[in-house]
């Protein structure tokens, strides 16, 4: 553009004045940018976008940090900056409904980095763009954690709202009930809508129902869902899973555990008040965690028609270098473990979105903000752990390559986005 600009300046210099010239150059100049409709287009990918049930090849525009435009072929010369993702998936960005990212929050010994994690410093290499923090903070400190994490972080920080006033800190004030304050916590909530999507019970020991009573009638009042975590074995699953509303989620759905019954009976199959809770609308995440996910729940679950709703992660500290690792050897799992990867994708993006009232999420249609994750599909032999460090072997897994939050890329394994470099 700059050579057209110099010889148009020596061509016309002559026969016109130096401020019509101006004129003239800076007219150009304009037509050119407004002509580039798109800041990015991402080019012949295998667009999966469950939301809008799409699977093919196709373009993504993206423009001012939003879906712009899905089509099977984006004119050429209709944006600024172009990336060929040819056999790759294009997906929406994924959204993780069960982490624990509440870091710098002393003197909480949950909050404090002992036990959570920073989000873009693991979500992004996963093609995740948005977050759930389960219950790390409450109503107590929520305003630490908005203001120390989630305002400077690149990805998307949302929030189930402890019942607990200080949220997961592991000191006694987490086991009283008068911390428990549900009024405090629909305050809080309806004070930050945009964040906290629901609220949280768990790690509470006691045998009073009250604090799960409390956290039910926190979401019935905001019309938000309630995250149930299952360190509760001092509630029957059965009696828990009754209590619980459409649309309220339950944790850790496939631990295998002594204190309390696990999904599945000793034959093999579901239990009939899990399948009645199934039937109502109570949703069943995975929060694989450290602890929470075993191939000898979750496979029968799958053989009995009980699949995830969600591929909640559990992220913190212990859980990535334990048999979770991250969101792409979660879903990766699920591909071992005979799902489609047109299901997983659906479990990790629109079905998320729904679990937390965020239909602007999870899909990319047009005006939706641009977060996006594109993934390569390796075929090989690959292993996947449970908690119990149990392995099951797989011929596929899911690997990141590039993650764009808002329009703007944040994570890219392979320099796609990056000048080449000549020697």
């Amino acid at each position: 553009m700059s050579s057209i600009f110099s010889d148009f300046f020596r061509v016309t210099a002559h026969g016109l004045g130096r401020t019509l010239l101006l004129t003239l150059l800076l007219v150009t100049t304009q037509a050119f940018l407004f002509g580039q409709t798109y800041d990015l287009v991402l080019k012949n990918g295998r667009v999966i976008d469950p939301a809008n049930s799409l699977d093919q090849v196709m373009d993504v525009a993206i423009k001012d940090g939003r879906i712009a435009k899905v089509d099977k072929a984006i004119e050429s010369g209709a944006a600024l900056k172009y990336i060929d993702v040819r056999g790759l998936i294009v997906t929406p960005g994924l959204i993780d409904i069960h982490t624990h990212v509440f870091v710098g929050g002393k003197p909480d010994k949950f909050a404090d980095g002992t036990f959570s994690v920073s989000a873009d410093d693991f979500c992004p290499r996963s093609g995740v763009t948005t977050v759930v923090d389960a219950g790390t903070s409450g109503w107590k400190n929520f305003e630490v954690f908005k203001y120390n994490v989630i305002d400077r972080s690149k990805t998307r920080i949302l929030a189930f709202l402890n019942i607990a006033g200080k949220g997961m800190s592991g000191d006694p004030d987490q086991q009283k009930i008068e911390e428990m304050n549900t009024e405090a916590a629909v305050a809080m909530a309806q004070k930050y809508p945009e964040w906290i999507v629901g609220f949280k019970i768990g790690h509470y020991e006691g045998s009073e129902w009250s604090p799960f009573d409390r956290t039910i009638d926190a979401g019935n009042r905001t019309n938000k869902p309630v995250l149930v975590e299952c360190h509760l074995p001092q509630y029957p699953l059965a009696m828990q899973l009754q209590k619980m509303r459409k649309g309220d989620i339950i944790t850790h759905s496939f631990e295998e555990i002594t204190e309390r019954e696990p999904v599945i009976d000793g034959n093999g199959n579901l239990r009939p008040y899990v399948v009645d809770a199934n039937k109502k609308g109570v949703l069943f995440d995975v929060g694989h965690g450290g602890y929470g996910f075993w191939f000898s729940e979750a496979i029968p679950a799958l053989r009995e028609g009980l699949e995830p709703n969600t591929l909640g992660t559990d992220l913190h500290r212990f859980s990535i270098n334990a048999g979770m690792k991250s969101m792409t050897n979660l879903m990766s799992k699920y591909l071992a473990m005979g799902m489609s990867l047109n299901k997983v994708l659906e479990k990790a993006t629109v079905n998320a979105a729904r679990a937390i009232k965020r239909p602007e999420l999870g899909s990319l249609s047009p005006g939706n903000p641009a977060d996006i994750a594109v993934f390569s599909l390796y075929t090989g032999d690959f292993g996947f752990t449970d908690a119990g460090g149990n392995r099951l072997k797989g011929k596929q897994k899911l690997e990141t390559e590039l993650t764009i939050r808002d329009g703007s890329i944040i994570w890219d394994l392979n320099g796609r986005n990056a000048k080449p470099f000549l020697n």
